[in-house]
């Protein structure tokens, strides 16, 4: 006899959660799941169109779903539209923009760090999955909301 799982599925309605700013325009997120030990995050991510996403690297594996609208790569000119799945390996560096007249919103697994990269490759910046968690933390404190992405 197959012994019973006490761990429990944790649903996240995004329904119920507002578009969070990421600071600069153009850009917000629902956040979905916050991995342990700062390892990663899996999120909505939401992209004006116009936007363009500056050029960074990731540190680990990144899976993106297009869920809808549509986003140029700015190194290759490929759009990517709804319904499209992208996997991106560690240490892959790329740009893009949202193309169109509806925004471009994806479903987002990050492993690791993104980092910004300047001209000559250094690096600008660098987001892990505990600065978006403060980023939402902060703004539900400020906001009197309900706290609904799961943490593990």
């Amino acid at each position: 006899m197959t012994p019973i799982s006490l761990a429990a599925s944790h649903p996240v309605d995004p329904e119920r959660m507002p578009w969070i700013p990421m600071g600069r325009p153009g850009l917000s997120f629902k956040p979905l799941h916050f991995f342990k030990d700062d390892s990663g995050w899996m999120y909505l991510f939401r992209v004006e169109p116009g936007t363009v996403i500056p050029r960074h690297r990731h540190t680990g594996e990144v899976h993106g779903y297009n869920l809808s609208g549509h986003r140029k790569l700015l190194d290759t000119d490929e759009v990517i539209g709804p319904g499209t799945y992208v996997y991106e390996p560690p240490g892959n560096v790329d740009s893009w923009m949202s193309v169109g007249d509806e925004p471009t919103i994806l479903l987002i697994t990050v492993r690791g760090a993104v980092e910004y990269l300047g001209k000559d490759g250094e690096v600008t910046g660098r987001v892990t999955s505990n600065d978006r968690l403060q980023t939402y933390r902060r703004w539900c404190e400020e906001h009197g909301a309900s706290f609904l992405a799961t943490v593990e």
